[in-house]
C-alpha cells in the first residue's frame, strides 16, 4: 500500500525557476547572436555601440535584477511580477540599438504570462498579458512618435506567441479546473455508494435481528403456561437482540438518511464478522500473501454494526495488499484491550503502493464506514516502509428498553 507518488521532476521545478531560466537563456542568445559563432562570415546581429560600455553593463545589470526579483514573486504577486519583467525586457532592450523589443527578450515575459494563466485566477492571467501586449503598443509607438526605426513585423511575431502562451497557460487552467471538478465529484459518487452499501448490509443485519426476535418470541409465547423458564430464557434473547438491533439502528439512521438513494446494483453477501477472519486469513495466504493474525486482550462480543465494519475494514485493507503492495505478508492486529473500543492495524512491509490508488476507493470507503461509526481511522506510508491502516471502533453501551408496565 501507498501513498501518491511524487510528480515527475520538471513538474516540482516552481514557475519562477523556469522564468528565471528563460531570461537567462534570453539574454545568453541575444549575447551569441552579437559574436561570429563557427561557420559564420559575420555575426547574425552587429552589437550597438554601447553594448559593451559601462552605461550598457549597468542597464544589463539592472534588467537582471529586475528580472531574478520578478520570478521570486510571481507565485506570491503576479500582477507586480510581469510588470518587473517587462521593465526588465525595456531595460535590456535599450543597450542593443534595435527598432523593436526582440523575440529573446520578451521569453521570460512569455512565460511568466503562461504561468499566470495556468496557475491563477483568469482574471488575472487576463490582465497579464493585456499589459504585455499593452507594453508592446506603447514602445512601438513612442519610437514612431520620436521618428525613430521600427520593426513592426518583428513585435508583431512577438505579440503572436505572448498571446499564444496566455492561450496555452488559460487551457491549462481550464483542464486542471475540470480534473479537479471531475475528481470532486468521483469522490462525492464514491461516497454515497459506500454509505448505500452500509444502508444495505444494516438492512441485513436488522433483518437477521428481526427474525430471531420473532422466533423467540413466538417460542415464549407457545411455553408460557407449560415452561415458564424457557420462555424467560426466550424473552431475555429478545431483550438482547433488541437492544443490539436499537444501538445499531441509532448510530446509523442520522449518517445515512441523507444519502443519494439512487442506483440499484447487486446485493453484496454480508460477512457474519470478525468470527471469519480465519477464513479471510486463509483465503488471502492462498493467493499469495501471508497474513498474521494477532490478538490483543479478551475477544468478546460486538455489534453487529461494528463487527460487520470491523471486518470489512480488515477486508479491504489485505485486499489492497494483494493487489497493490508487492508485499510477500502482512500484519493484522485487533485489540480488544479498550473497554469502550475496538483497535484495528493492518501494516505490511511493500512498496507503499496502496488503497489510495485503487479504483475502489478503498480509503474513501473504509473513512466513510469508520465516520459512520463516530471512530478515528488513519492511512499512510509508514517511514520504515509499506503502508498502515489504523482504525479505532467505539463500541457504545446498549440503549436501555423502556419498562414494561405489568
Amino acid at each position: 500500500m501507498s501513498a501518491t507518488p511524487p510528480p515527475p521532476l520538471l513538474k516540482r521545478v516552481p514557475p519562477g525557476a523556469w522564468t528565471a531560466f528563460a531570461w537567462c537563456a534570453g539574454t545568453a542568445f541575444t549575447y551569441l547572436t552579437r559574436v561570429r559563432l563557427p561557420g559564420e562570415v559575420e555575426p547574425d546581429h552587429w552589437p550597438a555601440a554601447q553594448l559593451y560600455r559601462w552605461d550598457g553593463l549597468a542597464f544589463l545589470v539592472l534588467a537582471t535584477a529586475l528580472a531574478l526579483i520578478a520570478a521570486a514573486l510571481l507565485s506570491r504577486r503576479p500582477l507586480t511580477a510581469v510588470c518587473l519583467m517587462l521593465t526588465a525586457a525595456v531595460c535590456e532592450t535599450s543597450t542593443l540599438g534595435v527598432g523593436e523589443i526582440p523575440m529573446a527578450q520578451f521569453l521570460a515575459v512569455q512565460t511568466a504570462v503562461y504561468f499566470v494563466a495556468a496557475g491563477g485566477p483568469r482574471r488575472t492571467g487576463a490582465m497579464a498579458v493585456s499589459l504585455s501586449l499593452a507594453l508592446l503598443v506603447f514602445y512601438l509607438a513612442v519610437r514612431i512618435l520620436m521618428g525613430w526605426n521600427v520593426g513592426t513585423s518583428a513585435e508583431l511575431a512577438v505579440a503572436l506567441v505572448t498571446l499564444i502562451a496566455w492561450l496555452l497557460g488559460d487551457a491549462a487552467h481550464r483542464s486542471q479546473a475540470h480534473a479537479q471538478q471531475l475528481a470532486a465529484r468521483t469522490a462525492e459518487q464514491a461516497v454515497t455508494a459506500e454509505r448505500l452499501r452500509i444502508a444495505r448490509e444494516m438492512h441485513d443485519t436488522v433483518a437477521h435481528s428481526i427474525g430471531i426476535i420473532a422466533l423467540q418470541a413466538g417460542a415464549a409465547a407457545r411455553v408460557a403456561a407449560t415452561r415458564p423458564e424457557a420462555a424467560r430464557e426466550a424473552m431475555s434473547a429478545v431483550e438482547h437482540e433488541g437492544r443490539e438491533t436499537l444501538a445499531g439502528l441509532r448510530r446509523m439512521l442520522v449518517a445515512l438518511r441523507h444519502a443519494e438513494e439512487h442506483g440499484t446494483g447487486q446485493r453484496e453477501p454480508v460477512a457474519a464478522g470478525l468470527a471469519d477472519i480465519e477464513r479471510l486469513a486463509a483465503v488471502t495466504s492462498a493467493a499469495g500473501v501471508r497474513v498474521h493474525l494477532h490478538w490483543v486482550g479478551e475477544r468478546r462480543e460486538l455489534p453487529p454494526d461494528v463487527d460487520l465494519s470491523a471486518f470489512r475494514i480488515v477486508q479491504e485493507s489485505v485486499t489492497n495488499v494483494v493487489r497493490h503492495a508487492g508485499a510477500l505478508s502482512c500484519r493484522v492486529t485487533l485489540d480488544y484491550r479498550a473497554d469502550d473500543a475496538l483497535v484495528i492495524e493492518v501494516t505490511d512491509d511493500g512498496r507503499g503502493r496502496g488503497s489510495a490508488t485503487d479504483t475502489g476507493f478503498g480509503v474513501a470507503g473504509m473513512r466513510e464506514r469508520v465516520a459512520l461509526l463516530d471512530g478515528e481511522f488513519a492511512a499512510g506510508p509508514r517511514r520504515e516502509g509499506g503502508f498502515r491502516v489504523a482504525a479505532r471502533l467505539p463500541i457504545p453501551l446498549p440503549i436501555p428498553l423502556p419498562a414494561v408496565a405489568r
